[in-house]
């Protein structure tokens, strides 16, 4: 039977489900945080772009106090926005990140995107989001010339500073990698990216295992997250997969819970969202059964090579830039 961690290189270790905070409800967090502690969970996914880590911190609050868990218990993982990749702004923006959480550190920082954007001020906005102004999203978005490796640098200094555990990248592709691990001084404990069946992913996969980098699997089950958007349709969805179904009624399971189960038995962690109490315990509930090799291999059959969070995609579509 599958563990419910993973070992990163350096020895920490991370739980595999966690609950992803991108559209979580200001006003739901602190209870889904609650509620999700209570219900087990000790993974929790986090960013400054969702807009919510104040009402996130809130909740942490309230478990820490109530000594439900202790902080070491939990791992929270939060990520550097595209506007703050120049490496003066890289410590102001976890310790933005650790006010607005109530937390002295993280135990994962990430690079969210791969895209340095030009530099908005705290109190001019915050998130400071993708266009350069909401107001007029049509003026598009406002990229500048950072080196990868000037970021990551300061994203170093930041662990030093014991501001984060450790620290890893998000929406990178093997080249970047590839690239990255030439200099790093700290290498990437963790790479996130998207993954669910209809974007399997296995090539980087493979590098990742080759190189000891641990993998998160962000929108693990698929189109759900991205039809409200406009950026998926209801058909789209995994979930209603023949294959799935009938994976699922063998094992008296849910879709959900047998898409999970496949994201977690190819060594990644995965991090669905979900603000339904019952969807909370029923997406950690993936440990006490297995898939058989030829029921993985049939899930994995549906790769489609299809990327439903494609900034090349919807950065022209609400910000009128291609990029």
């Amino acid at each position: 039977m599958t563990t419910n961690t993973m070992q990163l290189s350096g020895g920490l270790e991370v739980p595999l489900v966690g609950l992803g905070l991108w559209k979580i409800a200001i006003d739901d967090a602190p209870r889904i945080i609650a509620q999700a502690v209570a219900d087990g969970y000790r993974h929790l996914d986090s960013a400054c772009d969702y807009g919510n880590e104040p009402a996130v911190g809130a909740g942490l609050a309230s478990v820490l106090r109530s000594k439900t868990v202790r902080r070491e218990q939990l791992w929270v993982t939060s990520k550097l926005w595209n506007t703050y990749h120049e490496p003066q702004h890289v410590r102001p923006a976890i310790e933005r990140t650790l006010r607005d959480l109530g937390l002295d550190y993280l135990d994962l920082y990430l690079i969210h995107f791969p895209v340095a954007q030009a530099f908005v001020p705290f109190e001019e906005r915050y998130p400071p989001g993708w266009s350069a102004d909401p107001g007029h999203p049509e003026r598009g978005i406002r990229p500048i010339r950072v080196p990868v490796a000037e970021t990551w640098g300061a994203m170093e200094e930041i662990v030093r500073a014991g501001l984060t555990r450790t620290i890893g990248v998000s929406n990178f592709g093997v080249s970047l990698l590839r690239d990255l691990l030439s200099y790093a001084a700290i290498r990437p404990a963790m790479l996130q990216v998207e993954l669910h069946p209809f974007l399997a992913q296995e090539k980087l996969l493979r590098f990742c295992r080759e190189e000891r980098i641990g993998v998160t699997g962000f929108s693990p089950l698929g189109a759900g997250s991205y039809v409200p958007l406009g950026m998926a349709k209801p058909e789209d969805s995994v979930l209603g997969q023949p294959v799935v179904r009938q994976i699922a009624e063998s094992h008296g399971r849910s879709p959900a819970q047998i898409v999970l189960r496949w994201g977690v038995g190819r060594g990644t962690a995965v991090i669905p969202k979900t603000s339904r109490p019952e969807r909370l315990r029923e997406n950690l509930a993936i440990f006490d059964f297995e898939l058989t090799p030829d029921e993985m291999r049939s899930i994995s059959a549906l790769d489609r090579h299809h990327r439903y969070n494609d900034p090349g995609v919807f950065c022209e579509a609400a910000f009128h830039t291609f990029y």
